[in-house]
């Protein structure tokens, strides 16, 4: 069944042009290992772009070195990125706003020294970095 973002696909059109790790993180809403990923203490100029269907989602002026482990924005650009609470109501999911794939999660409130004083913990597969 396709799904109901802007750019509809079924799960058999996401595994043929995914690789299984990113259909992984980003259709099954997976978790890439802490520390792992190719962009987490990657800071060149550029845009973040989904890894599923090529939209921009992040500047890469908003990407700060927060320890976590993974990539992390204070921001997104405007109307990219689309937030839903987990059922559990303890932490905010984010994702793509045109495909729906996953990203990671959104924290408020964690004293960062940002505009926004959030953290968006990105997994490095749902994104790909275009240089200015």
């Amino acid at each position: 069944m396709a799904s109901s973002h802007p750019i509809p696909k079924s799960e058999e059109e996401w595994k043929a042009i995914l690789s299984p790790e990113q259909f992984r993180i980003l259709r099954e809403k997976g978790t890439e290992i802490r520390g792992t990923g190719e962009y987490d203490k990657f800071f060149d100029d550029g845009i973040y772009n989904c890894a599923g269907c090529g939209s921009p989602l992040y500047k890469s002026s908003t990407k700060f070195n927060s320890g976590c482990g993974w990539p992390a924005f204070f921001e997104g650009l405007p109307g990219t990125i689309t937030r839903t609470p987990d059922p559990d109501g303890r932490r905010t999911e984010i994702t793509c706003t045109a495909c729906g794939g996953h990203l990671g999660h959104v924290f408020k409130g964690e004293g960062f020294q940002t505009p926004t004083d959030e953290r968006h913990c990105v997994n490095s597969v749902s994104i790909k970095f275009a240089p200015a």
